[in-house]
């Protein structure tokens, strides 16, 4: 009797231990099927509007907020009817992470800037590290980690390329659709650059598969059958590696945009006994091409000017039987030198009397240039000399001299639009004389920047650099680097 007593208390013990930590009184509110489904909705929303530079630059939140609301799901499956609100308050914490993420994501793109980017990537840590707290806690499967983020470009892209001099026409403006600023156009270098052929001259090169990696909790089959990735009409099952899944998925699986990039969503089904868990795994996919770019570059130099000067008339006048000189030197106006070259002198006339009669023969004057006084300057001597003692003698002379300078000219030059290229590096040639310059960038058909100085370039897969002599502007279209880094991964530790 005593052992029954016990044992009936035992199960009275268990029930209200049930009814305490599953049940609650008739209420009112969300479920928590509900609430999850909300926060699905949600994030498929701000998906939805995520533009180019989102769909790069907040990848890392929107895959935090799906790893940790399908850990959420899979861990509440059985409680999806149960009032969300009867939740104990330490159980709310994932859910408000979640809340926190979204809302952090939406205020960046209601306001794209660094403080709205800084704040979604300390809210999507937070995240990952609620998703390592609750990992294996209620048995349930989860997903910590996948990889790649990005998928890359296909090659069989129908590309061309040709290098300077093969007489390619600029590709037109509505293909590249880069908004160039008004103003005249100047001379223009032809650098390699790629132009995209029709069909019949496509590239036969094939795409490599996509190796998807994921990393997760209780992921394993335990004796079921493998896991499944969809991606589109494509289905595969899982390599099983230690810790892992890996799948080898067709590039062509993974819808592609020639120009932009696109969101691409994969489900990850995981069934463990009776029970299926699926994941939504989500991916970039980076365009067949990358962008384009036109680069303005400001070139000062100068070109001659030339102008004749006349110099004013110079007098020399001589007594009777004497020589007499006048000497004179001249600078050239500012900003303008003496062309030594092109100078002449000018006897405008040689008087001569001789007993008060007019005679010209009587004067053997001159007009000479002499040595300056200092660089630059021309010196003239106006000489009137008799030609007899008798004679008295009056000389006008004059000079006429080039005078020259170099005048400052500036013009524009631009490239007009280039394509960037996977394949390929941009290489634009510094001008001579080049004082300022602007690059305008359009990456992915959506995100444009300006850059007028070399500098990291804030573009995901996009390098601006100089080459080693400082006159070629290199522009790197790198698809295999990973502009973003993933908040901190949580560790897969636990039972698998």
């Amino acid at each position: 009797m005593i052992s029954a007593a016990v044992v009936a208390l035992c199960v009275v013990a268990a029930a209200l231990f049930v009814m305490l930590d599953r049940g609650e009184p008739p209420g009112s509110g969300a479920t928590i099927g509900e609430k999850l489904t909300a926060l699905r909705a949600e994030r498929a929303s701000l998906q939805a509007r995520a533009g180019g530079e989102a769909r790069v630059g907040l990848l890392p939140a929107f895959r935090a907020a799906g790893l940790l609301t399908d850990a959420l799901a899979a861990r509440y499956e059985p409680d999806a009817e149960r009032v969300f609100d009867r939740l104990p308050p330490a159980r709310h914490q994932a859910f408000a992470e979640i809340d926190r993420l979204n809302a952090a994501i939406k205020d960046a793109l209601d306001r794209p800037g660094e403080g709205a980017r800084q704040a979604t990537r300390k809210a999507a840590e937070r995240a990952m590290a609620e998703l390592e707290r609750i990992a294996g806690l209620d048995g349930a499967p989860l997903v910590l980690a996948y990889t790649p983020r990005f998928v890359p470009p296909r090659r069989a892209t129908g590309e061309l390329t040709l290098s300077p001099g093969a007489g390619a026409a600029a590709p037109p403006d509505g293909a590249l659709r880069l908004d160039m600023p008004p103003g005249p156009a100047g001379e223009s270098t032809v650098p390699t650059v790629p132009r995209y052929a029709p069909a019949f001259a496509a590239s036969s090169d094939d795409d490599p598969p996509v190796e998807v990696e994921v990393v997760g909790i209780l992921l394993m089959p335990g004796g079921g059958p493998p896991p499944v990735l969809a991606i589109g009409s494509w289905r595969g099952e899982a390599t099983i590696a230690p810790e892992r899944l890996r799948f080898s998925v067709p590039r062509g699986t993974f819808a592609n945009d020639a120009v932009r990039t696109t969101f691409a969503s994969g489900s990850l089904i995981v069934r463990r006994g009776s029970r299926t868990t699926t994941f939504q795994l989500l991916f970039t996919v980076l365009p067949d091409r990358p962008g384009s770019f036109a680069l303005d570059q400001r070139v000062r130099s100068t070109e001659p000017e030339s102008n004749t000067l006349v110099s004013p008339e110079i007098l020399a006048r001589a007594p009777v039987g004497e020589t007499r000189t006048v000497r004179r030197c001249f600078d050239p106006p500012p900003d303008w030198r003496f062309d030594k070259d092109h100078r002449r002198v000018v006897i405008v006339e040689r008087l001569g009397w001789l007993d008060d009669i007019a005679d010209p023969t009587m004067n053997a004057g001159s007009v000479e240039f002499v040595p300056e006084d200092k660089p630059g300057q021309i010196c003239v001597a106006v000489v009137a000399r008799p030609a007899t003692k008798a004679a008295r003698t009056a000389t006008i002379g004059r000079f006429e001299a080039t005078l020259v300078r170099d005048r400052p000219v500036e013009r524009v030059v631009q490239s007009g639009i280039r394509a960037l290229d996977w394949r390929e590096p941009a290489r634009m040639p510094i001008e001579p004389g080049m004082v300022e310059w602007k690059l305008y960038v359009r990456l992915f058909d959506e995100i444009d920047r300006e850059f007028d100085r070399v500098m990291p370039s804030g573009l995901a897969f996009l390098r601006i650099d100089l080459d080693a002599d400082g006159k070629i502007l290199v522009l790197r279209a790198d698809a295999a680097a990973d502009p973003v880094a993933d908040p901190k991964r949580p560790s897969a530790a636990g039972p698998r």
